[in-house]
């Protein structure tokens, strides 16, 4: 997209293992969420949310469902079955030969791709 936003990047590390290596919601989902308010939400208490934001989020949320249909759900937990809290299986996620990071790395280009296609679509932001 052209674009850098250090504090950006900053402010999603926390979102790996699922909010904070809780299990909970995927960093992927969160990811692609967080990009798309980044392009319509508002920029100060001032301005209103682009209905796109909302429009678009859901179409994330959506899609992301239907590619984690076969893991029961969105949430980390179910997706990598790692507790993230735990060395000995952080280390088998990143280093074991038969490790669900496969899966995860799928998701990642599944979900890059149909973000990128709806970013194709994506009107410019109203003012």
């Amino acid at each position: 997209m052209g674009k850098q936003n250090p504090e950006l990047v900053s402010a999603m590390g926390a979102m790996g293992g699922g909010i904070a290596s809780s299990g909970r919601v995927c960093g992927i989902l969160i990811g692609a969420v967080a990009l798309m308010s980044s392009l319509y939400s508002r920029s100060g208490l001032d301005d209103s949310d682009d209905v796109n934001m909302w429009r678009y989020g859901a179409k994330l949320n959506r899609k992301f469902e239907e590619l984690c249909a076969e893991y029961g759900g969105v949430n980390c937990r179910d997706i990598a079955q790692t507790d993230w809290r735990d060395r000995e299986q952080v280390k088998e996620f990143y280093r074991g030969e038969d490790s669900r990071r496969k899966h995860c790395v799928r998701l990642v280009g599944d979900m890059a791709q149909y973000l990128g296609e709806l970013l194709e679509e994506a009107p410019p932001k109203k003012t």
